[in-house]
Order: C-alpha cells, then sequence, then structure tokens
C-alpha cells in the first residue's frame, strides 16, 4: 500500500486523474477528513473538499504496479504537502 497527499487545483486535473486512475489493476481511495471514496468515482472526486489536499490511497501489495502511477502524480504536479 503507497499513500500520497494530493492537491487537484481545477477541473482539467480532476480529468487528468480519473482518466489515469481508472487504467490502474488495483483499488484506488481518495480521502478528506474522516471521508473514504473510491478514486475511480468521479462523482465522489467531486464530493470532496478539494480546496485542501486529499490523500490518495494506492492498495497494491507490488509497489512497481503503482510506480507508473505514482510517476504520473509527481510529473503533473499533484503531489502535495501533508
Amino acid at each position: 500500500m503507497i499513500s500520497e497527499f494530493i492537491k487537484l487545483r481545477s477541473i482539467d486535473d480532476i480529468k487528468k486523474f480519473i482518466n489515469e486512475v481508472t487504467k490502474c489493476a488495483y483499488d484506488v481511495d481518495v480521502s478528506s477528513g474522516r471521508y473514504l471514496i473510491d478514486g475511480k468515482s468521479i462523482m465522489g472526486i467531486f464530493s470532496l473538499d478539494l480546496s485542501k489536499p486529499v490523500k490518495v490511497i494506492l492498495r497494491s501489495n507490488d509497489d512497481a504496479e503503482c510506480a507508473p502511477f505514482v510517476n504520473f502524480l509527481k510529473d503533473n504536479g499533484f503531489i502535495a504537502e501533508a
């Protein structure tokens, strides 16, 4: 399991995130405060308070499997301070 705090600043960021996360064969959750939603759900993403960083949890036991998605987050400037 890998987790990162990310910041989605615009609708385009959300579209990019959803397009990439749907390629993941493992479960991806996003949490904000006490809420935990399926990271592949665009409606779920929009239900969160995106004015603050949210936590993305990659539920895979294989770090190599998650590496492309983590690199995507870094390459697009989504990684945020906790």
